[in-house]
């Protein structure tokens, strides 16, 4: 008798884990998401979902949203425009990872207008995730990539005006103005994440500077059982403590996006004793819909785009 008992909780507490993971599956959001770093990921935004409102894939949405953002030639941290290091040589960076967690990136990239598809070449085309410098050019020419070049006018105007007042090795302040990145984030019709990540770098770098956004796990990560995140802002403290995974590991433990990017930028502040004196922001994409993000110091916006609320800028929670 008593085994027989015994047998019944067990059958009924395995039938309500079984019915609340099953619950902590559903959908927020009726239909696709896409979210991306700052106001200019609303035209970003807006290209990306017309891909996901026709039931395209998560990756073919933030490849093409990115895009947008990296041909703008007046957005002076991303693609042709982009401010150049302290040489005046404009070098980008950018990362891509769908849903199987494939992934490609390309870093200290030249003369190539759109390095978030040179990513995704190197994520189809190659048994690397990763080309950098002369070797990831040459390889984009190799699969048809034109030679473009990046420095406008606007942005040699700016790199001078620079020179002049600095001089090298004085970097700018890493704030709204400095922000360096498009992150994005979309969860299809199907259910799969996909994420990218593409931007010129800190500007007035050293030569050769890498930062967080073409790294897998610090600029961008995708787990398609959890969610996504992606960091924008200064990259060496998002690399101390691999910021984008580290989000998607709060998520995994149940926290919410929100929730997940400021545990991560407390993490942030307690490995990084110059935090005051930097710009930080995550943004995250969870399994169910659900977005979030949080920052360093106060600036930091977001865009997202819903079937409920459609293509809308929100600001982002602050911790100074």
């Amino acid at each position: 008798m008593h085994t027989f008992k015994a047998f019944l909780l067990f059958a009924c507490v395995l039938s309500s884990f079984q019915v609340g993971c099953s619950m902590s599956q559903k959908r927020e959001s009726d239909g696709p998401v896409v979210v991306s770093t700052w106001k200019f990921g609303l035209k970003a935004n807006e290209a990306a979902w017309q891909v996901l409102s026709s039931g395209g894939r998560a990756l073919d949405a933030v490849e093409t949203g990115v895009r947008v953002t990296e041909a703008d030639p007046n957005n002076g941290s991303v693609g042709i425009g982009g401010t150049p290091d302290e040489d005046g040589n404009v070098t980008l960076d950018a990362c891509i990872m769908d849903e199987t967690g494939d992934c490609g990136s390309v870093a200290f990239l030249q003369n190539i207008l759109h390095p978030v598809s040179v990513a995704r070449k190197v994520m189809e085309e190659t048994r690397h995730i990763m080309l950098v410098g002369k070797g990831a050019e040459e390889f984009a020419y190799e699969h048809g990539f034109d030679k473009t070049n990046l420095l406008t006018p606007r942005a040699e105007e700016r790199w001078k005006r620079w020179l002049e007042k600095n001089g090298r090795g004085q970097l700018p302040a890493i704030n709204i103005e400095n922000h360096d990145t498009i992150g994005m984030i979309a969860l299809d019709e199907k259910g799969n994440l996909s994420g990218a990540c593409t931007t010129s770098g800190a500007g007035f770098k050293i030569p050769g500077r890498v930062g967080d956004s073409p790294i897998i796990g610090a600029g961008l990560y995708v787990d398609n059982e959890v969610g996504g995140a992606c960091a924008t802002g200064w990259g060496e403290a998002v690399i101390r403590i691999c910021g984008s995974h580290l989000v998607v590991e709060y998520m995994r433990q149940g926290h919410a996006p929100r929730k997940a990017c400021r545990l991560a930028v407390e993490r942030l502040i307690a490995r990084n004793p110059d935090y005051r004196e930097i710009q930080i922001g995550f943004l995250a994409l969870n399994k169910k819909g659900e977005f979030g993000a949080y920052c360093l110091r106060s600036g930091f916006q977001y865009a997202a785009y819903t079937t409920e609320h459609g293509n809308r800028v929100i600001d982002s929670k602050t911790k100074l």
